[in-house]
Parts: structure tokens; C-alpha cells; sequence
């Protein structure tokens, strides 16, 4: 298993006890050891996250919202900026919209201009796919491929590797073909289904982490998630930092 010394925790896994105590959730998070998180809809909770983030002494490199469903994106940049987020991550765009390569075309020039919004805020702007832009194809190539050819170069991708292989794609071909387009990737387990409930703890579950892991470019954000689980969410998320850093047995 190669281990990951620094990875980050999305921070929707534990969306529901973030929302009975803000402060407490993160304390719990830094207490299992975790250095790095990743915000979702950051922007309406900049205050609370400010607080928290100074008083766990964690930080936020990578963080998800919509970019591409607000009409005004530069309270986006400035919230980003203020709480030392460097990378901003649009986290879903509708399966509809992923069947032809003039809608893919579309998509991108959308991510390019935010891209270059951001820029003005030394922000990088970066697109997290979910199964459906794998399980796509058009002339017998993912969807994502399409997106990836009409990127700026300076738009990055998170690659999701759970809903990559869900979608039909190897996820350590897929890291080892992008390269180093790829900033960011999330680590997920469970059964490779679309039921999120199957998800697990990394490495309880049939992806092969440590191939993922090592195929991912030097410099990328791991970042832990799980959409949903039956079991103990809490321990899920202790258990996969324990995993990936080498503290419990692989």
C-alpha cells in the first residue's frame, strides 16, 4: 500500500453532523488527524469555516461549488481567497449535458471563463466527474476525454476514481493518461455500484487504492469522500485516514 501523508477529507461526507455542530465535527476531524479539508458550498458558511479552519489549524487547498450555476462568480474568488483556498472545483454538471460534443464544447467554454475569473484572484479553477462523463461515449471516447481536449490548460481536473470505474473506466489508466491535468483526486471504497450506501472505509472496499494512489501525479490532493454509508460515518472516515497513512495494517 503506498501510503499518503497528507490527505484531505471532503467535507460533504459528514455534511449531516457539520450541520448539528459546525465546531465539534471539525474538532472530531482534526482529532483523527486530518491537516486538510475539502468545503463544499463554501461561500455561504465563509464565517463559520474561517473560525473553524483557525482553530483546528487545518486547511482547505481544494473546495467544491457550482460555478457554473451562479450568474456572479467573483463572490466565489474573494470567499476562496479569504479562506486560502487555492483550488475551485465545479462539482457537477447535469448528465444531460454530457451526450453530445457540442454540449461537452459548451461545458468547457463555461470553465474557461471562470477560469479566467478566477485567475484575477489567483484562483485555479477545476471539474470533478462523477460516472456518467466515463459511461458516455461519443466515437467510441469518454465524455471527459472530449471536455479535457477543449479545456484551457490551465483548468484542472479532480478526478472522482470510484465513479470513474463506476462509469466504466480503469481509474489508474484514466490518472496515468491525464497526467498532470489531474490536481486533485478522490479516494472512495465500497462494492463499485451506484448505491452509495455499499460505500466503505478506503481500503475495506474493491478499489485498488495503492495502484490509484501511485498513479495519481506527484503534487495531487488526495482527497478522501464517501457519499453515503450503512455503517458508522464517523469511523469511516477515521478509519480511512488510519489506512491511507499506514497507521492500521493494509
Amino acid at each position: 500500500m503506498t501510503i499518503l501523508e497528507n490527505p484531505s477529507l471532503q467535507l460533504y461526507t459528514l455534511r449531516d453532523a457539520l450541520a448539528e455542530d459546525f465546531a465539534g465535527t471539525m474538532d472530531r476531524v482534526a482529532a483523527m488527524g486530518y491537516r486538510q479539508v475539502e468545503p463544499y458550498r463554501f461561500v455561504a458558511a465563509a464565517d463559520e469555516l474561517e473560525k473553524a479552519l483557525a482553530a483546528t489549524g487545518i486547511s482547505a487547498p481544494s473546495a467544491h461549488v457550482g460555478l457554473l450555476s451562479v450568474d456572479d462568480q467573483r463572490p466565489v474568488f474573494e470567499a476562496a481567497a479569504r479562506l486560502g483556498i487555492g483550488i475551485v472545483i465545479d462539482p457537477h454538471v447535469d448528465r444531460e449535458r454530457w451526450t453530445t460534443a457540442e454540449d461537452i464544447a459548451r461545458t468547457a467554454e463555461q470553465l474557461n471563463r471562470a477560469a479566467a475569473t478566477g485567475a484575477e484572484f489567483g484562483i485555479t479553477v477545476g471539474y470533478h466527474n462523477h460516472h456518467f462523463e466515463l459511461e458516455n461515449r461519443i466515437d467510441n471516447r469518454f465524455a471527459l476525454d472530449l471536455l479535457v481536449d477543449a479545456l484551457d490548460p490551465g483548468v484542472v481536473l479532480e478526478i472522482d476514481t470510484y465513479w470513474a470505474q463506476v462509469g466504466g473506466a480503469d481509474p489508474v489508466e484514466l490518472l496515468t493518461r491525464l497526467g498532470e491535468r489531474v490536481a486533485a483526486i478522490h479516494i472512495k471504497d465500497g462494492d463499485g455500484s451506484l448505491d452509495t450506501t455499499k460505500q466503505v472505509a478506503v481500503g475495506a472496499g474493491s478499489l485498488p487504492i495503492g495502484d490509484i494512489i501511485a498513479a495519481a501525479p506527484a503534487g495531487a490532493i488526495g482527497v478522501v469522500e464517501l457519499d453515503d454509508t450503512s455503517g458508522d460515518i464517523l469511523k469511516a472516515v477515521a478509519d480511512s485516514y488510519n489506512y491511507l497513512t499506514g497507521k492500521v495494517s493494509s
